[in-house]
């Protein structure tokens, strides 16, 4: 069976789905599939889907807007939830299981919203290749019952990209963007400024040709991730970016020479458990 039919059939299947389901909406590609899929198969089966967005201080300001209008081009109904998670989670201090607590708050917040709707069904983009990293929030969707679909059709990034390509999804291509404390060393006090700080300069460089990229924050220090084959047209604009990223209140720049990779603030947590 194709991984769409798949999806839609597995979604049918949910015990409680015909009262409705909510999924936690992004705008990115993960959740885009997996909303694209719900909503086929409210079509057949005729009960309501729900788009629901995160509006946090951790993720980029401009995603709501964007995923707003994704979803109601899908037909779900969006609603958009305002959390501060740096005073609800209790975060302000990025310890290692902050995902664990990030998704626990996130959800519960996404349950009760779901439980004014007489809605039981929540949803969630995991995909099989999440498995593979750290990822301490998977527990918290796991406590609360949350179903990720993509997961439990075993389907990889790629798979998913393929898949959002093929239903004529724009965002197929669109690069992950996971949540701005990422980019802080475990234990760093987060605030609204310093997210704010490491947004703009992502945008930045988004801006000046670098879809793909992550700017870490170590104190006053920037390091900057791209992918390994754009080093080299990097060092062409070295003076312009340093400029820039100085202005925005970094005193030192820095360059990351491995190059791009996903939870690379993860790395000194697999040395800790290593010695």
């Amino acid at each position: 069976m194709p991984g769409m039919q798949r999806l839609t059939a597995l979604i049918s299947s949910y015990e409680g789905v015909e009262q409705g389901l909510c999924v936690a909406f992004s705008g990115g590609v993960d959740s885009a599939l997996l909303l694209a899929a719900a909503c086929q198969a409210a079509t057949a089966g005729r009960f309501p889907v729900w788009a629901v967005y995160f509006d946090t201080a951790l993720h980029p300001a401009g995603d709501c807007e964007e995923a707003g209008r994704l979803a109601r081009e899908l037909g779900a109904q969006f609603e958009a939830i305002k959390i501060d998670e740096l005073a609800e989670a209790g975060i302000e201090q990025n310890p290692p299981d902050r995902c664990y607590r990030c998704k626990r708050l996130l959800f519960e917040k996404l349950q009760a919203f779901a439980s004014e709707k007489g809605i039981a069904l929540l949803c969630d983009g995991t995909n099989a290749d999440d498995l593979k990293e750290y990822r301490p929030g998977l527990r918290a969707l796991r406590e609360l019952g949350v179903h990720s679909p993509l997961m439990e059709c075993s389907l990889s990034k790629n798979e998913v990209r393929a898949l959002a390509k093929e239903a004529g999804l724009a965002v197929s291509q669109k690069p992950s963007s996971p949540c701005l404390a990422t980019r802080f060393e475990y234990g760093a006090t987060l605030t609204k400024e310093g997210l704010q700080m490491v947004e703009r300069a992502e945008e930045y460089m988004k801006s000046i040709g670098y879809p793909v990229v992550r700017v870490r924050k170590h104190g006053e220090l920037a390091r900057i991730e791209i992918p390994i084959g754009n080093m080299i047209r990097f060092f062409v604009r070295r003076e312009e970016i340093l400029r820039t990223l100085t202005d925005m209140g970094f005193r030192y720049v820095t360059f990351d020479l491995r190059g791009f990779r996903s939870g690379s603030m993860d790395e000194t947590l697999e040395k800790k458990e290593e010695g």
